[in-house]
């Protein structure tokens, strides 16, 4: 390497007549990139067995996504590889969280060794909250001793989001262990914990959480910076923070922001695209192409004490996106190892397929009845969960009985933009079922249902008709997980999801056609809001860790005040 550095020796590639982005010094370096087994050896002018003449297009570093859930694509890592690979990502750091709530420990291994051999460095966090809290009910359960057989691992960078903040200010003995345990092998920590502030921010960093991803106002961003903290910009499919938190990004404290995307669904990372369009966003409001690259890149390598990645300098990785415009980052080809993998956003690669009887056939529920399905009111005011177009966070609205609900005998019947939902515990056959009600999800006639429901994964059903809803659940039961709709008695389309009830190894593409197919039936037919992304959000009524009102298959529940409550009052 040193000869070929040194010019004494031919490189093995070399891309010609490059401007390089040096993410060091805020710099275009103009140049050649020379490149030796999978490194690159030296930038200025050099001659290679293999040359590229790229004619004066940007080199910028292979880009990293600092915290995503593989399973929100729908797909296996290695299906995911060939939507992220042409798009610049090179490198992500997985929390395998929703696959680890339905198979345990099994389910991270079958992450790690399906995202073996594919030209995307998939690292992994351990999922630090299964289940998320005790107000749930999960298909696993990790302590700190399930943890440990795998932190040692090279491709363990740490504990994934610690959203039991509850059980860190507390100072739980369980998640004391976790936190002992990642700190004792200099392993960062992931944070989650949107609600904190003063000296409970302070008792949430000293147990060593160093990261936020979800920061939603400038206020958030700014308290966590001064304690040091690294801020994830996130730009998914429903939660997008990107925008408010650039308001408060300078020169000063850029350094501490890196860019995430944590939950994206298919068709929104072919067609928008990944870690690409959160640059592509960042430039638009004002950051500079350098700068938004940078926190791409070297920013998150830093963090996450990832050598040898971040950035185009001698010893680093060729890991390398090619573009010809860096106001727009249009994206010409990217080299991974120094081999290249894609070009004009299409994979040049084929990814192993890897098959694990193990993970399938998790959909395990009784019998479910019109009479689990009913909505009981006692009251004159009712609990209502609304939903925030664009947004993790919901809104706890209360209806007047009579006015705003209609009942019959007691039970509920229906109400203006106001349907009904439940969540059945599907891992263990235990009857478990919440039921509650939603307003601004915009369905009529017909029920969708799902099993992706963050964090348990338990099975989610919405409708405005019981027997719709009832069909979808026998739907999913019959195709061992996935997303179906239904209306009029009749199923309109399903999409299998035979991994854990939340992926499929089928080809992307297919994938993808099959999910718009059922997006355009969902807004076609069953007359969802426009403004919101149906199946993603509906996932998340489940999750009890963010504000402020949702609903798990132990009932409904208020996260501000970290309770069950009544729908009625």
């Amino acid at each position: 390497m040193i000869k070929v550095a040194k010019g004494e020796e031919k490189a093995e590639l070399v891309l010609k007549n490059a401007k390089v982005v040096n993410v060091f010094t805020n710099e275009i370096i103009t140049g050649d990139v020379a490149i030796y087994k999978g490194e690159i050896v030296g930038i200025g002018e050099y001659s290679g067995i293999n040359e590229i003449d790229i004619k004066g297009m940007y080199v910028a570093p292979g880009f990293i996504d600092s915290h995503v859930h593989i399973e929100s694509s729908k797909v296996t890592p290695p299906q995911f590889a060939r939507a992220v690979v042409p798009r610049g990502v090179t490198t992500v750091i997985a929390d395998p969280h929703e696959i680890a709530n339905v198979k345990g420990v099994e389910g991270i291994k079958y992450m790690l060794k399906s995202s073996e051999n594919i030209p995307l460095d998939v690292f992994i966090v351990l999922p630090s909250c299964v289940p998320a809290t005790p107000f749930e009910n999960s298909g696993a359960i990790l302590d700190a001793e399930d943890l440990e057989e795998l932190i040692d691992s090279d491709r363990i960078l740490g504990l994934g989001e610690m959203m039991d903040y509850v059980g860190v200010l507390h100072q739980s003995e369980k998640v004391l262990e976790k936190l002992y345990m990642t700190r004792l092998k200099g392993k960062i920590i992931d944070g989650h914990g949107p609600m904190i502030s003063g000296k409970e921010l302070n008792a949430y960093v000293v147990s060593g959480i160093a990261t936020e991803h979800e920061c939603s106002t400038t206020k958030e961003v700014l308290e966590r910076l001064r304690l040091g903290m690294y801020i994830q910009v996130r730009e998914g499919t429903v939660a997008k923070n990107l925008k408010e938190i650039l308001k408060i990004a300078n020169k000063n404290n850029l350094r501490r922001l890196l860019f995430c995307t944590d939950d994206k669904e298919i068709y929104d990372l072919m067609e928008s695209g990944s870690i690409d369009n959160n640059i592509r966003l960042a430039i638009k409001e004002g950051v500079d192409p350098i700068d938004a690259i940078k926190m791409a890149t070297l920013n998150a390598a830093e963090a996450y004490n990832l050598r040898k990645r971040g950035a185009v300098a001698p010893g680093y990785k060729a890991d390398l996106v090619i573009i010809d415009d860096l106001e727009n980052l249009n994206i010409v080809k990217v080299f991974k190892n120094g081999r290249l993998v894609a070009e004009n956003y299409k994979p040049l690669f084929e990814v192993p397929y890897y098959d694990d009887v193990n993970m399938k056939n998790t959909v395990n529920i009784g019998d479910i009845t019109k009479e689990d399905l009913k909505i009981r009111i006692h009251g004159e005011n009712v609990h209502v969960i609304k939903i925030i177009p664009n947004s993790l966070i919901t809104e706890k609205s209360v209806k007047k009985v009579g006015k705003d609900i209609i009942t019959r005998n007691g039970e509920f019947i229906s109400g203006d933009d106001i349907v009904k939902m439940a969540v059945i515990e599907r891992h263990k056959k235990s009857g478990n079922i919440g039921v509650g009600l939603v307003e601004g999800f915009g369905l009529k006639n017909g029920a969708i249902a799902s099993t992706v429901a963050h964090d348990s994964h338990n099975l989610i059903v919405i409708g405005d008709s019981d027997e719709d809803m009832l069909l979808a659940i026998e739907e999913l039961k019959r195709v061992g997980g996935g997303i179906t709709l239904t209306s009029g008695r009749e199923i309109l389309g399903t999409l299998p999801l035979e991994i854990g009830g939340l992926m499929t190894d089928r080809n992307i593409e297919k994938v993808y056609e099959h999910l718009n197919r059922l997006l355009k039936i969902a807004y076609d037919k069953l007359k969802i809001n426009p403004d919101i992304e149906p199946f993603m959000a509906l996932s998340f009524m489940a999750l009890p860790v963010i504000p402020k009102l949702r609903i798990t298959d132990m009932g409904l529940f208020d996260v501000e005040r970290f309770e069950f409550i009544n729908i009625f009052s």
